[in-house]
């Protein structure tokens, strides 16, 4: 596996990271943990160094089973997670009420230190923009938990180019998530020019379009009740109707490469910039192969360009996101 370096302050990690968060939430059901366990051993065992993580996945949950999974590999592994969020009391205990205050942030890591059983935080991100507390101020607790030795590298995710802007200004930021795919290429607009004048690196999550881009998926498929994809209107019925025609697109490339719909799709990500990290998840054995294997597959410029320009005519229908999870993006 080829290694690429977030930021400039040189976090090292596999090409293709592995996002944890369908093992114990989002996606349906919650895994069985000794296969899960076994899966990220396999992951592990092929390269993969990266792995990503949150507090509110489960919630609690998949720190809990990343850490127990990647305990035998201390020191050989980055793990990333997230703060930022707390039970909302008003509303059953959800966990859907920002808190970025740095009180709740210097908590939250000593809480995640205990869950992935770790004494530091490798990259730690603050999940969504909380408008109610000043960047700086989320900057400088992470500046904080850095010099106290308890966090390495400061994250975002899904943030706006201008509020990156101010928290680098406090603690450099190593990295960014957000979502980034042929699927959804806003961020080529919208933060990428400030990342790469920055030198922050570009960890792209739903790499596979929340596995639409898979050819997996079509307008027929069923999603399980607790699938929060039932609240997303691009993959409506419908709407993967009408966007079927781009996985059309990538499979028709996919052919004459002799490659995936998926490896191709990693692979345009690769090819886009070298400090570029997609962090694809999966629960399979044989679809964590098949993703690795996008390292293997070499885009051309002229590739890359053909792709783009094909997909580009495609009108994608449908937003992103449901109204509650819109609103706390590029913020």
């Amino acid at each position: 596996m080829q290694m690429r370096k977030l930021g400039k302050g040189n976090l090292e990690v596999s090409a293709i990271g592995f996002g944890c968060m369908g093992m114990s939430s989002g996606y349906g059901p919650p895994k069985d943990k000794q296969e899960m366990i076994a899966l990220l051993h396999a992951a592990v065992e092929r390269g993969v160094t990266f792995f990503d993580t949150a507090e509110v996945y489960g919630p609690l949950k998949n720190e809990e089973l990343v850490g127990e999974a990647l305990a035998p590999f201390r020191g050989k592994v980055v793990i990333a997670t997230k703060f930022g969020w707390e039970a909302n009391t008003s509303d059953g205990g959800k966990w859907n009420a920002l808190n970025s205050l740095p009180e709740h942030i210097k908590q939250a890591a000593e809480e995640s230190l205990k869950r992935l059983k770790v004494d530091v935080i490798d990259l730690y991100y603050q999940h969504r923009v909380d408008l109610n507390v000043p960047i700086e101020d989320v900057a400088g607790a992470v500046k904080d938990l850095i010099a106290e030795g308890k966090v390495k590298h400061f994250g975002m995710s899904e943030a706006s180019a201008k509020t990156i802007r101010r928290a680098h200004a406090v603690q450099p930021v190593t990295a960014l998530q957000s979502e980034y795919s042929l699927f959804w290429r806003e961020p080529e607009e919208t933060v990428m020019p400030t990342l790469e004048e920055l030198g922050i690196g570009f960890v792209p999550f739903s790499p596979l379009g929340k596995g639409f881009l898979t050819g997996k998926i079509d307008a027929e498929t069923k999603f399980d009740s607790t699938d929060f994809r039932n609240t997303v209107p691009r993959l409506s019925a419908e709407n993967r109707k009408a966007n079927q025609a781009l996985v059309d697109l990538l499979s028709s490339f996919a052919a004459q490469r002799k490659a995936t719909p998926a490896q191709i799709a990693l692979a345009w990500l690769l090819a886009k910039k070298p400090w570029i990290v997609p962090i694809p998840g999966t629960t399979k054995l044989a679809r964590l192969e098949e993703n690795l294997g996008a390292a293997n597959v070499e885009l051309s410029a002229d590739d890359v360009r053909t792709l783009e320009e094909a997909s580009a005519k495609i009108k994608i229908e449908g937003a992103r996101y449901s109204p509650f999870h819109q609103q706390l993006v590029g913020r």
